[in-house]
């Protein structure tokens, strides 16, 4: 059964998802589309031209959306990061580019036979997931954004980093929006089988102090570098791969909850047919009003129409 990737966006963040993919031989097909021609197309000669040295082979087809009749996972790179550069850093300081980028490639999308799954990067990321679903009209389920995947990777190298312990060892979740509201939930947090609780009390770890650098953490690596990359695409990259392989795994990923009327980042098992079952946590009343907060203020910046 051949595998056919498509990434939507090929600027920093869709070049490094890209990057991974080919070099590790994850898809037979890789679909690479973007408005900059010239971009796109060295891209993807840059690849061909690394086919000689890597012991995979995989097939590049460029801005060619008829290509995505049969493509089985399509990733949304779309955007523009240095709308972020500002004072006050804020994911919603791309709102009003990304989501007209995001309604014309959805719409464009729904011209083709494509029947797979999305996984969306762009930013806001919970906002353009619901503009993806709306507009294409898939079902939610197969519909998903990045979400708090990566603030979940970032509170485990913070953690994991203070405990001096691999960020494999840490177990737990960042919930909420992907952005200012979202928040580590502590009360999911273990660490070589200890909760997070009882290991701070015995080492002296500051919790509010974590959080804080887990929240900041992409704007952090943007102001060094004026983008981020590496982490993101990874997160991207791996949910990818969950559906592909058909995985089961348990992911905190933007997903549609019914209880919050809409998209933000939660717990989710997923496979092949995307988000295959919803988890429910057992949260106390804190993280549930953290979570109320973030859900209403997702939904407070999500245009009327696509509520």
């Amino acid at each position: 059964m051949t595998r056919k990737v498509a990434i939507i966006g090929t600027g920093n963040v869709g070049a490094a998802c890209a990057h991974y993919i080919v070099s590790s031989g994850f898809v037979d097909d890789l679909v690479m589309i973007d408005i900059n021609e010239k971009k796109v197309k060295s891209d993807a000669l840059d690849f061909e031209d690394a086919m000689a040295n890597l012991p995979f082979h995989t097939n590049i087809f460029v801005n060619d959306y008829s290509q995505l009749d049969d493509t089985d996972v399509i990733i949304s790179a779309v955007g523009n990061i240095k709308l972020q550069d500002r004072v006050e850093p804020d994911r919603f300081a791309e709102l009003n580019f990304t989501s007209k980028a995001v309604v014309d490639v959805a719409n464009k999308i729904k011209a083709t036979k494509f029947d797979g799954k999305i996984v969306v990067i762009s930013n806001p990321n919970d906002v353009m997931v619901s503009i993806y679903q709306k507009i294409t009209g898939l079902p939610k389920a197969h519909v998903m954004g990045t979400g708090t995947l990566l603030d979940s990777a970032r509170m485990k190298r913070a953690v994991g980093a203070a405990l001096n312990v691999d960020p494999r060892s840490v177990q737990g979740y960042n919930l909420g929006e992907h952005g200012n509201s979202q928040f580590t939930a502590w009360s999911t947090v273990k660490v070589l089988d200890h909760s997070i609780a009882e290991l701070a009390k015995n080492d002296g770890l500051d919790l509010d102090k974590l959080n804080e650098d887990v929240r900041m953490g992409g704007f952090t690596v943007f102001s060094g570098k004026k983008y981020t990359n590496y982490g993101i695409s990874t997160a991207a990259v791996k949910l990818t791969l969950a559906i592909l392989n058909d995985a089961y795994i348990e992911l905190p990923v933007s997903n549609f909850r019914e209880e919050y009327g809409v998209y933000l980042s939660y717990p989710a098992i997923v496979g092949r047919d995307g988000i295959v079952k919803q988890i429910q946590l057992e949260l106390p009343k804190e993280e549930l009003d953290k979570l109320q907060y973030s859900a209403d203020y997702i939904k407070s910046k999500l245009p009327e129409e696509y509520k």
